[in-house]
């Protein structure tokens, strides 16, 4: 049996009976101009602008796969490009349909191109979950332009997808939206006819309850005031309050302003949870600050700073971790980010400590700052150009390499500082190890040097 189409007719029903549909669907944007975000596809003379322009005509031949998180758009631009066009629109799911389904819409296209010239666009979504076999099938049929694919995927079409068919695809990667997308397309909803069409108001504290717990996704946030939207008429309100919100979606508001004291007071009780080495308490901040919808990167930032000046060489790990941490939640993001941010949270905070490499910056910088700088000494000079031995330069240098132990019996700071010990190791973890080294080194650097 062939897929359902996307009609007038459809579109006639719905226009009838919008109660029926989700506030999502209703929302669903009609032209590029109504699509909320994506700046970067959508300017003047993008490929996307550029695509819907010339669909009318024999320019609409461009295979396009959409890449991106869920609700940022991918099925809406499917649409907006099919309603840009007079041809035949399919849409199928890879989640329900396999070659069989693939194959009967090709097959209906080829028809219809043949009895009326008129071509087809087919939709497929969550292409990813398609196997290489089911990807090929579709390869004739965009090939011959027997259909214009338009797949969309949440997973790295490098990976998922074939590479004959990418070959043959445009690529478009939608990012998340951001809080001021999410914003405007909250308020567009409750005004806009096709919407809560002015029924209620919207609370401030409602709106931004609803920004965060969207996360950049708008299906999640339009569903979320629809529910909250039933819930305050429900109880003859005109006006969605916070708690229609939290009781629509059963997730309480956490208490914390990005912008505020809060994002700050909470950021600086994780960070000392983890420096007091309670895993329970810095678990708890990090929930509030995922909760509250605070920007990963800002968290997996803050716990790179830590892993050096909590951490240190107590235990070496702990930077690589951290900044390991930073790219995986940049690559993935939440709510998937939320697990490498505890697993980090949970190592930093059982790690040893030590703030050793804190203090000998805080301390060679304040020499620094006081002067006590001097020159460099000659024989560790650069003595690689003309004129540098006439100058002394480099001369009587000794190569650590050349000598047993690998440590040379020579002067290396400045005279001003000479002497100066800035590195205090602790004996936490793997500093006892740089300890000795640090104590070894030494003890040969002076008693061979006569100091």
């Amino acid at each position: 049996m062939e897929p359902d189409l996307f009609t007038a007719a459809a579109e006639e029903r719905q226009a009838k009976e919008p109660g029926r549909s989700p506030l999502a669907v209703r929302m669903r944007p009609r032209t590029l101009d109504e699509v909320a975000g994506q700046r970067r596809l959508l300017g003047e003379g993008s490929p996307l602008r550029r695509l819907v322009a010339g669909a009318a005509g024999p320019a609409a031949t461009s295979s396009v796969i959409l890449y991106g998180p869920p609700g940022t758009g991918k099925t809406t631009l499917a649409y907006v490009i099919s309603q840009a066009t007079e041809k035949r629109f399919v849409e199928l799911s890879a989640i329900t349909a396999g070659v069989k389904e693939v194959r009967a819409v090709i097959e209906s296209a080829r028809r219809e191109v043949g009895a009326s010239g008129r071509e087809t666009t087919l939709f497929l979504d969550e292409i990813h979950r398609f196997s290489k076999a089911q990807q090929d099938s579709l390869l004739p049929a965009v090939e011959n332009r027997w259909v214009t694919l338009i797949a969309a995927t949440t997973e790295n079409p490098y990976f998922s997808v074939i590479s004959p068919l990418l070959s043959r695809s445009l690529l478009l990667t939608l990012e998340s939206l951001t809080d001021e997308d999410i914003r405007e397309l909250l308020r567009r909803a409750v005004a806009d006819q096709r919407g809560l069409a002015g029924a209620v108001a919207l609370a401030e504290d409602a709106e931004d309850h609803l920004v965060r717990i969207a996360g950049g996704d708008a299906r999640k946030a339009l569903t979320a005031l629809e529910a909250a939207a039933g819930t305050a008429l429900a109880l003859g309100a005109d006006q969605v309050r916070l708690a229609d919100v939290e009781q629509a979606v059963d997730k309480a508001a956490v208490r914390y302003d990005r912008d505020g004291d809060q994002h700050y007071d909470v950021a600086s009780a994780l960070i000392k949870s983890i420096r007091g080495s309670d895993a329970d308490a810095a678990l708890h901040y990090l929930a509030r600050m995922i909760e509250a919808g605070e920007d990963p990167r800002f968290i997996a930032r803050r716990l790179m700073i830590s892993a050096s000046e909590d951490i240190g060489l107590a235990d070496p790990n702990a930077l690589p971790l951290a900044v390991a941490a930073a790219q995986a939640v940049a690559m993935i993001g939440f709510p998937e980010a939320a697990l490498t941010l505890s697993h980090t949270v949970i190592a930093l905070a059982l790690a040893p400590k030590s703030n050793s490499a804190t203090t000998a910056i805080a301390a060679a910088t304040a020499d620094v700052r006081q002067g006590l700088a001097g020159p460099v000494p000659p024989h560790l000079r650069d003595g690689h150009y003309a004129g540098a031995k006439k100058l002394g330069h480099a001369q009587g240098y000794v190569y650590p390499h050349d000598l047993p132990e690998g440590v040379a019996a020579q002067q290396y700071a400045p005279d001003a500082v000479h002497g100066r010990r800035y590195y205090e190791p602790t004996r936490h973890g793997a500093e006892a190890r740089y300890a000795d080294i640090a104590e070894w080194v030494r003890a040969r650097l002076a008693g061979e040097s006569g100091a």
